[in-house]
């Protein structure tokens, strides 16, 4: 999707999230468990825009009026209940490439207008082995923001917009632990104060690696630690 931009401003954060789709990532060293070789192709769409009527200035890494789109999945699903996350899912046979998909999916998860995202490019494949999928991050820029709402309560109950600035803020940063089995698992997660819920797993540790990669991120106290 190809959004003209001709004569409109640039936010400073545009350029390097578009930046950072030429570079290699090892999302390893982000703490992604490996998956298995029996996994199946899916993509979400990673989108940040400007929030309305917030200030552009910050004293931190980030400007305060840059935001991520994240959804809440339905505590009744068998992959991921309850879990925040970002809009996407499996590459279906009549997509035409992870672009499509996480297009696709996204609107038909929060009801986005396709045609206002500009799509950056993409980042490389992460393994998601809790499902045993390799995940394509699509990174796009909320050109002309639309409405959005869960559309279907069964799959995403809650769709909303967080500022980046809140979650890269070393407050609400914070370690989160899963047991599988005799394995232990310790992931960057975030808090949201907004709504007293952690942020952890696959979309915390994709945030937390492109936040690192970007700069973005502040010092915070890892041994900080939650149970999940």
């Amino acid at each position: 999707m190809s959004v003209s931009t001709v004569g409109v401003p640039q936010h400073p954060a545009r350029a390097q999230l578009q930046a950072l789709c030429t570079r290699v990532i090892d999302w390893q060293r982000g703490l992604l468990p490996a998956a298995s070789d029996d996994v199946r192709s899916a993509a979400v769409l990673i989108l940040f825009g400007v929030l309305d009527n917030a200030p552009a200035d910050s004293d931190g890494p980030v400007s305060a009026d840059l935001d991520v789109l994240l959804q809440r999945r339905a505590a009744t699903l068998r992959s991921h209940p309850g879990q925040i996350s970002f809009p996407g899912g499996r590459i279906e046979t009549g997509d035409t490439d992870a672009v499509d998909a996480a297009l696709r999916e996204a609107r038909e998860e929060t009801g986005l207008d396709p045609a206002g995202v500009e799509v950056l490019g993409t980042l490389p494949e992460a393994p998601l082995a809790a499902s045993s999928h390799v995940v394509t991050p699509v990174l796009g820029w909320w050109q002309h923001p639309s409405r959005v709402a869960a559309v279907d309560h069964a799959e995403t109950v809650e769709v909303f917009r967080v500022p980046v600035a809140d979650l890269v803020n070393p407050a609400n940063r914070i370690t989160s632990v899963r047991h599988y089995g005799a394995r232990t698992f310790r992931a960057p997660a975030f808090t949201l104060a907004a709504s007293d819920t952690l942020l952890w797993g696959f979309t915390g540790v994709l945030l937390s690696r492109i936040f690192d990669e970007l700069g973005w991120a502040e010092p915070w106290d890892a041994a900080r630690e939650v149970e999940v």
